[in-house]
C-alpha cells in the first residue's frame, strides 16, 4: 500500500516575505496587538525591558486602539515598555494637530500606563544646525536601551519605510530627510491643503530598522496592493524600501485581503499550483487575459490560454470557445438599466430580484455627497422607475468645509436678517462670536462646537438640494450625525454603540428591501469603513433579532469616489447615456463647498465630479473592450451576503 502524503501548499510560493493574510484591517491589528502583548507579558515574567518601535500614519490606527482596549479590559500593564518612534514631520510644532508628537499621545500614550521618560519621539522642533547630533543621540538612546524588540512598521504607497523615500541606502541611518512629492501628496489627507504638508522629516534609517530583533509590517486597502507585490514578490531594490526587508531573519507582514490582491496568490492562483475553478474563479482568469492580451472576450483561443499559463483550466473545462461564453454572459448579465430589479419579468440571470416591487431602498451615505458622486446614476433610475427611496446621510461632513465658505454663510446670514427685519439679539451673537474665532483662528486650532454646526448644516443644506434635485421628498431624507465623526479633527473616534443603535433606529423605521452601502475604503480619513462597520453590525443584530423584513433585503457596496470595483468583482454595472452622466455632474455640482479646493482632499487632485466621470467611463470602456455594448459610463456593484 502507497502511503499517502498531504499535499504541499505551494500558493506563497512567490513571497520572500512571509505574508499572513486577514480578512480585514481590524482583525490584523487584533493579531499584531497580540504578539506585541505576548511579548510585553513574556519580559515581564523576567522582570526585563521590552523595547518597542512603533510608526505613525493611517495604517497602525486600529492597532493603538486594540492595545488601549487590552488595556483598559485585559489589564495590560505598559510600565516594562520602552518605546521608540519612527519618524516626525520638521520643522513642526510637538503640539500641532499633524505632529506625530501629538498622534502618538492622543492615539495611545495618553490611555496607558507607560512611564512617560521610557517614550522617544524624534523632535519636530529641534534647531536645524544641531540635528546631526540629535540623530545621534537618537540612536545611541536605542542602543543603550538594548537595541528594539519588536518594530511596527507602514508602507507609503512608493514603498517608503519610516520616511527613508525610494533611494534610501540599506545602511542609512537617522537623519533629516527630504520628502517624496508623492509621500506629501499622500499624507496630504493630514493637512488642509498640499501647501502645508512639511517637505523634510526626521527619520530613523533602514539600517536601523534592520537591527530590530523581530519587525511586522503593516498594510491595509488596495491601493497598497502594487507595492506590497513589489516589496515581498520582486527583487531587492531601493527603489522599493521596503524590499531591503527580505533579508532580514524575523520579518513578516501582516496584511488584509485588499492589500493582498496583487499577489500571485490571488492575481493568478493558477500559477502557484492546483487551482479551484470556480465560476468566479474562471471569470477573474479569462477577463484578465482578455484585458492583457487586449481581446474580446469570445476572440480567445486555445493558445492564449496555454501562453497564458492557463491550461489546466483547458484540460478541465474543455474548449477555449466554450469557457468564453460562459465568461461572457456572466459579463452581460451583469449589465441592467434596472437597478431594482424589472418589475413583472422573469430574467434568468439578471443581478436583481423582480419582485417585491415596488422596493423600498435604504441608501447609505457615509458623507452628505457620496451617494449623488459614487451611485448619481443609479439613484435616479432607483426613483424614477418608482422604488420608495431613502437616503440616509451618516455623518455630518463637516471638516470638508472651509473657513472661507462658512465667512460666506455668515454674511448672508446677516444681511438676510436685515433684509428681513428679524431681531437678531439672539443670533447675532452667534454669528459675531463665530465670525471672531474664524479671524483669530490658528492654523492648528480645532473649531468649536458651533464652527462645526454651521459646517453641517452648509452640508446638510446641500444634501438636501441635491435630493430635490432627484426628486426625493423630505421625509425620505435622513440625517444621523453618527457621533463617531464629531471629533473636529480627521482622527475619528472608534464605532460607538450609539453609532449602531442609531443606525438600528432608521432600519428598522424603512425596512428595506435592498440597501445600498459604501464599500470604497480607500477614503483616507476611515469614515468610510467605519460607517460601513456601523451598518453591518446593525443588521447582524437585527437579524439576531428576529426582525423578518431582513430576509427580504438585499445589500449592495458601491464604490467611485475613492476607487472603483475592478470589472471581475462587479456583479452589476448601471449603463448611463451621456445625458445621464452630464445630469449626475450637475447633482454634484450642487455640493458648491466641495467645488475646488476641497480640504482634506486626499491624495487625488481631481475634484470629484471628475473622479467620478472617469471612473465610470473607465468602467463602460473596460465592459466594451471586452465585447460588450459600449455605453457613455457605468455605475458597479458588488454584492454583500450578510
Amino acid at each position: 500500500m502507497v502511503k499517502q502524503t498531504s499535499q504541499i501548499d505551494l500558493s506563497d510560493s512567490f513571497e520572500k516575505i512571509p505574508v499572513k493574510i486577514f480578512p480585514d484591517q481590524k482583525d490584523g491589528s487584533v493579531f499584531v496587538a497580540q504578539q506585541i502583548a505576548y511579548s510585553i507579558r513574556e519580559k515581564q515574567k523576567t522582570k526585563e525591558k521590552f523595547v518597542l518601535g512603533l510608526a505613525t500614519g493611517s495604517t497602525p490606527r486600529s492597532l493603538y486602539t486594540e492595545l488601549v482596549r487590552m488595556h483598559r479590559e485585559e489589564k495590560l500593564s505598559f510600565k516594562n515598555v520602552i518605546t521608540f518612534n519612527l519618524d516626525e514631520y520638521y520643522p513642526v510644532n510637538n503640539n500641532a494637530l499633524q505632529s506625530y508628537n501629538r498622534f502618538m499621545k492622543s492615539m495611545l500614550f495618553d490611555h496607558i500606563d507607560i512611564n512617560p521618560k521610557n517614550i522617544h519621539i524624534p523632535n519636530g522642533e529641534i534647531r536645524k544646525e544641531n540635528i546631526k547630533e540629535y540623530c545621534r543621540h537618537y540612536e545611541k538612546m536605542i542602543a543603550d536601551a538594548g537595541g528594539i524588540d519588536l518594530q511596527i512598521l507602514g508602507i507609503g504607497n512608493n514603498g517608503h519605510i519610516g520616511f527613508n523615500e525610494p533611494g534610501s541606502g540599506l545602511h542609512s541611518k537617522t537623519r533629516l530627510t527630504t520628502l517624496d512629492n508623492s509621500t506629501r501628496i499622500a499624507n496630504s489627507f493630514e493637512f488642509a491643503n498640499i501647501s502645508e504638508v512639511p517637505r523634510l522629516a526626521i527619520t530613523m534609517g533602514i539600517s536601523n530598522i534592520n537591527d530590530a530583533k523581530k519587525i511586522i509590517l503593516m498594510a491595509w486597502g488596495s491601493s497598497k496592493a502594487p507595492v506590497i507585490k513589489k516589496a515581498v514578490e520582486d527583487e531587492v531594490t531601493e527603489r522599493v524600501p521596503a524590499s531591503l526587508l527580505q533579508d532580514h531573519e524575523d520579518v513578516i507582514f501582516i496584511i488584509d485581503e485588499n492589500a493582498a490582491a496583487e499577489l500571485t496568490r490571488n492575481k493568478s492562483p493558477w500559477l502557484t499550483g492546483d487551482c479551484d475553478w470556480t465560476p468566479r474563479m474562471i471569470k477573474k482568469a479569462v477577463v484578465n487575459m482578455a484585458l492583457k492580451l487586449k481581446k474580446p472576450v469570445l476572440s480567445l483561443t486555445n493558445t492564449d490560454y496555454n501562453e497564458y499559463g492557463l491550461s489546466d483550466l483547458l484540460v478541465e473545462k474543455g474548449d477555449a470557445y466554450e469557457i468564453n461564453l460562459q465568461v461572457y454572459y456572466m459579463l452581460r448579465d451583469s449589465i441592467t438599466g434596472w437597478p431594482g430589479g424589472k418589475p413583472n419579468s422573469v430574467i434568468p440571470g439578471h443581478p436583481e430580484r423582480s419582485a417585491p416591487y415596488p422596493k423600498r431602498v435604504l441608501i447609505f451615505s457615509p458623507h452628505p455627497d457620496d451617494d449623488i458622486i459614487s451611485m448619481g446614476g443609479t439613484f435616479q433610475r432607483l426613483f424614477d422607475q418608482g422604488h420608495d427611496v431613502h437616503i440616509g446621510y451618516q455623518t455630518s461632513g463637516n471638516i470638508a468645509v472651509t473657513d472661507e465658505f462658512v465667512t460666506r454663510f455668515l454674511d448672508f446670514a446677516v444681511g438676510f436678517e436685515e433684509i428681513a427685519g428679524i431681531d437678531t439679539s439672539k443670533s447675532g451673537k452667534i454669528l459675531t462670536n463665530a465670525r471672531r474665532f474664524l479671524a483669530r483662528k490658528k492654523s492648528n486650532q480645532v473649531d468649536t462646537p458651533t464652527i462645526r454646526s454651521i459646517k453641517g448644516l452648509i452640508r446638510r443644506g446641500e444634501a438636501k438640494a441635491t435630493c430635490h434635485y432627484v426628486g426625493i421628498p423630505d421625509d425620505n431624507i435622513h440625517f444621523q450625525n453618527l457621533p463617531f465623526y464629531e471629533t473636529g479633527t480627521i482622527e475619528k473616534k472608534p464605532m460607538s454603540e450609539k453609532d449602531i443603535k442609531l443606525t438600528i433606529e432608521l432600519l428598522r423605521q424603512v425596512k428595506p428591501q435592498q440597501i445600498f452601502c459604501a464599500g470604497d475604503f480607500a477614503d483616507p480619513h476611515g469614515t468610510h469603513i467605519i460607517c460601513f462597520h456601523v451598518v453591518l453590525e446593525a443588521l447582524k443584530r437585527i437579524k439576531s433579532a428576529g426582525d423578518d423584513w431582513i430576509k427580504d433585503c438585499w445589500f449592495w457596496l458601491y464604490k467611485g469616489a475613492w476607487q472603483e470595483w475592478n470589472i471581475e468583482e462587479i456583479e452589476m454595472a448601471i449603463p448611463m447615456s451621456p445625458d445621464q452622466v452630464m445630469k449626475k455632474r450637475f447633482g454634484i455640482f450642487i455640493h458648491q463647498s466641495q467645488k475646488d479646493m476641497v480640504p482634506f482632499q486626499g491624495s487625488d487632485s481631481r475634484e470629484f465630479w471628475q473622479r467620478a466621470e472617469e471612473r465610470n467611463a473607465s468602467t463602460a470602456n473596460l465592459y466594451a473592450d471586452l465585447g460588450l455594448t459600449h455605453y457613455a459610463a457605468m455605475e458597479a456593484f458588488v454584492r454583500w451576503h450578510f
